[in-house]
This record gives C-alpha cells, sequence and structure tokens, in this order.
C-alpha cells in the first residue's frame, strides 16, 4: 500500500486530495497545524469507509514541528511514496496588491506557501528516496504563472490583489524547476499543478467543485513511470493538454 502524505490536508482541497487517494487504496496521513481539526477530519473520512488515515500535526512554518511529524510518521513506516505539498496562505487581508501590502504580509506568505514547501520536502527527502515510485505535487496556481499573468489578454491580469499570494507562487514554482532538475536522475516524479478556482474556505466559497480541483492533484500524484516531470499543470488554464508556461 502506497504511503502519503499532505499539508494543510484537514479541510478544503486538501481532505478531498485525502478521499480520493484513500479510495484508490493509498494511506494517507492528514498533516495539519491544529491536531483536534485534523482528527475531525479523520473521523469524517473513517465514516465514510475510509480507513487508512490518521492525523499528524504539522505547521510547515516550524522546524521543529515538521521534525517531530517525520519522527512520528517514521514510526510508522519506513517509506513515504507521495508528498503533496498542500498547505498554503494568501497573504493577509485585503487588499492584496503590490503597494499595499506589508512586508509582515509577504514574509507570511513566504514562509508558508514557499520555505514550508522546501522545509518539509528535506525532512522528508529520505523516506521518500525509499520509495520505488516516489512522487512530489506542489499545489500552485495558474497566477503564479509570470507568462500568463503578463499577458494583458489573459483573464486574471488585472487581478492585482493577488500580488502576495501570486508572488510566492511563481516563487514555488521556481523551486519546483530546482528541485525536480536535482532528482532528474531518479525515480522521482516532481511537478507544480494548480486545481483551479475553487469553492473553498480559502475563496471565501467561490469558485468551482472541489472533487475536480482535488482530481487534478491526485492525477499527477499517481503518475506512472513515463510521466512527466519539472512541469506546471492547470487543466482549468489549459483544458486540452494541462501544461502551461511558467
Amino acid at each position: 500500500m502506497k504511503k502519503a502524505l499532505i499539508t494543510g490536508a484537514n479541510k478544503g482541497i486538501g481532505v478531498e486530495t485525502a478521499r480520493q487517494l484513500l479510495q484508490k487504496g493509498v494511506y494517507v496521513y492528514i498533516g495539519c497545524r491544529n491536531l483536534k481539526n485534523g482528527e475531525n477530519a479523520v473521523e469524517t473520512l473513517k465514516s465514510e469507509g475510509l480507513q487508512h488515515v490518521e492525523a499528524i500535526q504539522l505547521d510547515v512554518t516550524v522546524d521543529n514541528s515538521v521534525k517531530m511529524a517525520r519522527e512520528e510518521i517514521e514510526k510508522r513506516t519506513d517509506v513515504l511514496d507521495i508528498l503533496i505539498n498542500n498547505a498554503g496562505i494568501n497573504g493577509g487581508s485585503p487588499p492584496y496588491s503590490a503597494l499595499e501590502t506589508t512586508s509582515n504580509e509577504f514574509m507570511a506568505a513566504f514562509d508558508t506557501n514557499v520555505i514550508g514547501a522546501a522545509r518539509v520536502t528535506r525532512e522528508f527527502i529520505h523516506l521518500l528516496r525509499r520509495s520505488e515510485q516516489p512522487r512530489i505535487v506542489n499545489v500552485s496556481t495558474s497566477v503564479g504563472s509570470l507568462s500568463l499573468q503578463s499577458d494583458p489578454d489573459w483573464p486574471a491580469y488585472h487581478y492585482a490583489k493577488y500580488a502576495v499570494y501570486a508572488t510566492s507562487k511563481a516563487a514555488l514554482n521556481m523551486y519546483t524547476i530546482q528541485l525536480a532538475y536535482q532528482l532528474r536522475d531518479t525515480f522521482f516524479k516532481v511537478n507544480a499543478v494548480c486545481p483551479g478556482y475553487t469553492s473553498t474556505d480559502f475563496t471565501y466559497n467561490n469558485g468551482g467543485p472541489v472533487d475536480i480541483a482535488a482530481s487534478r492533484i491526485v492525477k499527477y500524484a499517481l503518475i506512472g513511470e513515463n510521466g512527466p516531470t519539472g512541469k506546471f499543470f492547470s487543466e482549468e488554464a489549459n483544458p486540452e493538454t494541462g501544461e502551461i508556461h511558467w
């Protein structure tokens, strides 16, 4: 049975991604800052008959929390097959524009969305190396694409409110490229995936169905040995192939 860790997975796209992986026979560790919230999510999933799941306290912004999470998971398994860096924040209070966003809001967004992903990946990399088909999915967004966001014809071109979130995700995209390059001669597949504009607390319940968003992440978490690596996917932005420009 494959093992997966999803950060920020007690609600929204994270918990739905866990649900879909469980339905496909994957054992899932739900990483969450608040363990009680994670346990509530686990209880809900188990009530649906999905038993191979447990909550792990994990704050991606705290070194010791990530280390302790790794130690807890290592007590249960000596291998991790899938890491989904899903935890993310929008960067503070609106407006989120380039001039109005404070330095503290930028720092908070980068600490969670970029450094947090790097922190978790580094801590769990040795467990992932033990997998025969290790997969890393960094949950990104099409508004983090420099090519799309600089195109006046792109629908989100005028979304100045995404300045802090978009810049942090653009940095996460570069981290994805660097990570995929470093792991290029291994069995790893490392990709950035945009789940699309989705109805969750994060978007104040605006957007599309959460199950569709999660299915886009699951697809790349389970790709085969001939699948892509070092790519950026948004099936909402490009329904034909899914791949979009950085």
